[in-house]
């Protein structure tokens, strides 16, 4: 793919990203049964430019996906266990002190650390203390990192996957909502299927090594970003977007009465920017060129899942916020 194609291959390119697509999910599947709408979303987030949450209980697969993710888009890729005792310069790097052998002098000497890279997994993040979860905020926003007076860039594309055990709340430090914001998507990862856990069985009790195939290449990643930002989008779609980010605050007019009185505060603007630009991506790994209102409402659930904080009133009457959602997306109708 070349970065200066004109408007006239976007038709040819998008019909090679929706092939791209299914030729991933079908090397993915070698590795990992089912949960092909997580890998549907890791794929919307990383081609908008985002970030993911996955939120899973333990062997599900998570780091697996994401590993798998990374292989196959020839992308350079890391991981990070979060631990109490991690340090922000164990993330980011540092300035270490170096002599020159030759002339004994003294010098600071920067080395990277494990965020200088294009696929970073950031696993079970919530274990970490706030002042190392806050190291991946620059990040995470701007793509650099900012270390004593020098401030370097990150790799482009730069794709920031966590994990998070929903069970065990011992020892872990919930994610502030500034750092929950930084993430495009929140992505439950669900137990598998009766006969999903079956085939999962037995494909990882056998002595079978399997190798995937690259699909895409990062220059490719990086032209389909591009890509994704010049798709056109209608006001009237916009419109709907916005109206759905709206009726989540309980002081709007827009939304129903019922679904206000369960919502301590709704999703801010960036909510309406990554229903935008979620569902431009979600057209393109489709084959169109143009997003329709579908396409907004199949991200409403997990741009909005973790931006909607729930009051008492909801945790009462067992409400979750997804089923909040859902009110949301049936009670606003599509703009003429």
């Amino acid at each position: 793919m070349n970065d200066t194609s004109p408007k006239s291959d976007h038709p040819e390119i998008v019909q090679r990203l929706r092939e791209a697509r299914e030729q991933l999910k079908r090397e993915i599947g070698r590795v990992v049964i089912g949960q092909d709408k997580v890998v549907d979303s890791l794929l919307i987030a990383m081609l908008c430019r985002g970030h993911a949450l996955m939120i899973g209980v333990p062997g599900l697969g998570k780091t697996l996906i994401a590993r798998s993710l990374a292989q196959m888009l020839d992308m350079e890729y890391r991981r990070i266990q979060f631990t109490p005792d991690l340090m922000p310069s164990d993330i980011t790097g540092s300035d270490i002190i170096e002599e020159d052998t030759e002339t004994g002098r003294r010098r600071l000497e920067f080395f990277r650390g494990p965020l200088f890279t294009n696929f970073l997994l950031a696993d079970e993040i919530n274990r970490a203390p706030p002042k190392t979860q806050a190291a991946l905020l620059q990040a995470m926003q701007e793509r650099e990192v900012s270390v004593g007076r020098e401030t370097y860039h990150l790799p482009p594309p730069f794709f920031v996957v966590a994990t998070q055990n929903p069970v065990e709340q011992e020892g872990t430090y919930p994610l502030p909502e500034a750092q929950l914001d930084r993430f495009m998507f929140n992505v439950p990862v669900v137990y598998p299927s009766k006969l999903e856990e079956i085939e999962i069985v037995k494909a990882t009790t056998g002595d079978v090594n399997i190798e995937l195939n690259s699909v895409l290449t990062r220059d490719d990643v990086r032209q389909l970003q591009h890509l994704v930002r010049g798709v056109p989008i209608a006001n009237h779609v916009v419109e709907y977007a916005v109206d759905l980010v709206t009726a989540s605050r309980p002081e709007s007019k827009t939304g129903s009465m019922d679904q206000h009185r369960l919502i301590r505060y709704g999703a801010s603007p960036r909510a309406s920017q990554c229903l935008v630009l979620g569902g431009k991506a979600r057209a393109v790994l489709l084959g169109r060129y143009h997003v329709d209102f579908e396409d907004i409402r199949a991200v409403a659930s997990p741009v909005m899942r973790h931006r909607l904080a729930l009051n008492f009133q909801a945790r009462t009457e067992n409400v979750t916020v997804d089923e909040v959602i859902s009110q949301l997306i049936q009670s606003v109708p599509e703009p003429a």
